[in-house]
């Protein structure tokens, strides 16, 4: 008679530790995934939201054994919460590739003021369009989907209770923020060459025309042709942005191995 609850004590107690393992890489990872991790989600959504995604992945994935010290209770736990982090940072990195995109498309279209300090964060009010504008895409896409595979996925190159390589891990590190100016650069590039031309014709009629204040009659041209520019250029800039976030999803370490 007491050997049936014993034997379900001990399946509960190892269940309980395996949702408790996942839900602490599930954490670390939820709290830097663009759109479910953002600062104006209060806290207890955010919670949901991280419970939602251990129910969904600790079943697809191996029960972790249980540690039999104090010790490495604490060892694992600090693993799992690393991992969880460190895919969440590569995904965040991809927000601040659209930031810093908007901010260059913004100084280069002398726009880069308006709304600029409207939050912690000063960023131009295309930063604000690109992000904003990347998360209803990306959920329109099926973010949480994806998250949910990549969580599940991780596990088989990055096993639970185990720290990333730092030689591997400082190596990505590097690719993925150099990855990120790439793109950033990748995506402003059309309001770069916007200046560009802008400046050059400038140039040429102060050349012609000294006595013309060639700055006065120029300045609401760059501000209509980035508004412009901004209008006609956005879909195409986001679609790539989307594409190579979605590469990323598929395989967070494509060139690494």
């Amino acid at each position: 008679m007491n050997e049936l609850p014993a034997s379900i004590y001990g399946v509960l107690e190892e269940g309980a530790w395996h949702v408790f393992i996942v839900f602490l890489r599930v954490g670390g990872f939820v709290s830097l995934l663009p759109a479910f991790g953002e600062t104006v989600i209060p806290a207890r959504v955010k919670i949901f939201i991280i419970f939602s995604f251990t129910l969904i992945v600790a079943p697809a994935v191996a029960t972790a054994a249980q540690p039999t010290r104090i010790d490495s209770y604490f060892g694992y736990a600090l693993a799992e919460t690393v991992n969880g982090l460190l895919l969440g940072i590569g995904m965040r990195l991809f927000i601040h590739a659209l930031q810093t995109a908007g901010s260059i498309a913004a100084q280069s279209t002398s726009l880069s003021q308006i709304l600029g300090g409207a939050a912690a964060e000063p960023v131009p009010a295309m930063g604000y369009i690109f992000v904003f504008a990347a998360f209803a895409l990306a959920v329109t896409a099926g973010l949480h989907v994806k998250a949910a595979q990549l969580l599940i996925f991780s596990y088989q190159f990055l096993p639970g209770g185990t720290y990333p390589n730092a030689a591997d891990l400082s190596m990505w590190g590097v690719h993925r923020v150099s990855m990120a100016f790439s793109l950033a650069f990748s995506l402003s590039a059309p309001f770069v060459v916007l200046s560009l031309i802008y400046n050059l014709a400038l140039g040429a009629i102060n050349k012609a025309m000294p006595q013309l204040m060639v700055a006065f009659v120029g300045a609401p041209l760059i501000t209509a042709g980035g508004l412009f520019m901004l209008y006609i250029a956005t879909p195409v800039l986001l679609q790539t942005w989307l594409d190579a976030f979605n590469l990323f999803l598929t395989n967070p370490f494509q060139g690494q191995q």
